[in-house]
């Protein structure tokens, strides 16, 4: 997994265009710029309907007619913070078996499969009483009886049936995310598919059988091993996590700790499928080349089949104050590594934006801060950079600098170059021409996004879930636009202090 995805799957308003893409004139008159596209943007939202079942399922359709495709991006407001103590991992769990199909998609006789994977749970749970009471012989009986069954099972398994389905049919981009805010589910279609995808993504939801379980337990397992424990990125972010937050469970991973892995059930998983995946905590949100009518003639036809549920209650853990300087220390054979971090507000606090902006100026592109500083000049890093919303943004979370470090160079040498240039926006006012610079790469981001069936449909469903309402997508240039160099500075007083500072090293050994 690449760095910039493990730090945060949140991040899209911020992977910003490069600069010297855009004129000159842009480049310094972003004020002027932002008023040219509000326009454009109104037009863009006014093409924006939506509409809310009756089990409280939000519909979110934008119409754009530029080609005959539709993106489909079904958000789920449940990650891994959301999981019962004892059981991390289950929403990625989850996400996992949600391709593994239905009753009719997936098998050849689901009449005849059922009854096998109940004997497997059933099995599953002995095994687990005899491995508690250390029965070496009765483990040995029942695992030989359960690789017997496991195998029975698998002669109905029609292997990955749902992704061959959307293939043949033209649909691509079939995936899905888990992160510590929420899980996300999506495709794109031919336009004239419109129906396909309402049947099979209703389906999946409605109708999900949790067939090969036990398989994708060892997949997870060895996920586990190849980008946790295997993996000095990994290694690293969840020491650090668990560092940095002592009570919320951000500090917990989305994957989940093995024990809990091996450990969960088909009933943790059902328990906590029934839990958050009712129509009251799903958003859906499609754009492309749709009649708005249409879509919700056929959504209340596959998706009002729902039921009606209770929105979980959000976490409520309170993350006590930090008072002091936290520090690991990981020893790992490989590239030195860097991590310093400080607490932030959640997405919808006014000063969010602030943080962001902040962190385009610091490690946005060659022209930024810390890369022209720790990279090319004091040439202590051969990377730097920093961002907001780790490991979320839905709560309280981390602004996180990361660096690795240049061959002979030590890391508390890059930790003090760090250090200075984060001062610095503490003593000195950022420069007005700096400041429109990084307005203007994040309006270029902003259009990208907008111009993208399936970036629009992204930020879409997650403004609608995050703030409450999809049209904040649209309000984000202003709030931009309304940063000055005094709030950057008073928030950079306020949130870069000792105190409050968590450092992750990851030290080589051989």
């Amino acid at each position: 997994m690449k760095i910039k995805k493990i730090i945060s799957l949140l991040l899209i308003t911020l992977l910003i265009w490069n600069f010297n893409l855009l004129p000159s004139e842009a480049r310094t008159n972003n004020i002027e710029k932002s008023r040219s596209i509000t326009p454009y943007l109104e037009q863009v939202k006014e093409k924006v309907s939506e509409f809310t079942l009756e089990n409280d399922l939000k519909f979110i359709v934008l119409e754009n007619h530029q080609s005959p495709t539709i993106s489909f991006v079904t958000y789920v407001d449940v990650g891994a913070v959301d999981e019962p103590e004892g059981q991390t991992g289950v929403a990625h769990y989850l996400e996992h078996l949600a391709f593994k199909g239905t009753s009719e998609i997936g098998t050849i006789n689901y009449q005849e499969e059922k009854p096998l994977l109940t004997k497997l749970d059933t099995l599953f749970e002995q095994i687990q009483e005899a491995k508690q009471e250390n029965d070496q012989e009765k483990i040995a009986q029942l695992e030989a009886q359960f690789n017997q069954v496991n195998q029975q099972a698998s002669q109905f398994v029609k292997q990955n049936e749902f992704g061959q389905i959307v293939e043949i049919e033209g649909g691509v981009g079939l995936n899905a995310a888990t992160s510590a805010d929420y899980t996300a589910y999506f495709y794109n279609f031919p336009a004239n598919k419109l129906e396909l995808w309402m049947y099979l993504e209703s389906n999946r939801f409605l109708d999900p059988v949790f067939r090969e379980f036990y398989e994708e337990k060892q997949v997870i397992l060895e996920e586990r091993k190849l980008r946790t424990d295997n993996s000095p990125i990994g290694k690293m972010v969840e020491e650090f996590l668990d560092t940095a937050f002592v009570s919320h469970p951000y500090r917990r991973p989305v994957i989940g700790y093995e024990t809990d892995i091996r450990n969960l059930t088909t009933e943790n998983v059902n328990d906590f499928f029934v839990t958050h995946y009712g129509g009251s905590n799903l958003t859906i949100a499609i754009v492309g080349d749709v009649n708005p009518n249409e879509v919700k003639r056929m959504a209340q036809k596959y998706f009002g089949r729902f039921p009606k549920t209770l929105k979980p209650s959000p976490v409520t853990v309170n993350e006590p104050p930090q008072t002091e300087t936290r520090e690991i220390v990981v020893q790992y054979p490989s590239q030195p590594l860097y991590f310093e971090g400080y607490h932030i507000p959640d997405l919808n606090h006014p000063d969010y934006v602030v943080y962001d902006i902040m962190g385009s100026i610091l490690s946005d592109g060659r022209t930024s801060r810390l890369y022209k500083s720790l990279v090319e000049e004091e040439k202590v890093a051969l990377s730097a950079s920093g961002f907001t919303g780790f490991p979320g943004n839905k709560y309280l979370n981390l602004m996180l600098f990361y660096a690795v470090s240049a061959p002979g160079r030590s890391l508390e040498e890059l930790a003090t170059e760090l250090d200075k240039q984060i001062e610095k926006l503490k003593t000195e006012l950022v420069s007005k021409d700096e400041l429109e610079r990084v307005k203007t790469q994040a309006t270029a981001n902003l259009l990208r996004s907008v111009n993208s069936n399936s970036g629009m449909a992204n930020l879409l469903a997650q403004y609608e879930a995050k703030t409450g309402d999809w049209r904040n997508v649209f309000t984000r240039l202003d709030a931009i636009n309304a940063v000055t160099a005094q709030d950057i500075q008073r928030l950079a007083q306020q949130t870069f202090t000792d105190e409050q500072k968590t450092v992750g090293k990851l030290e080589t050994i051989s």
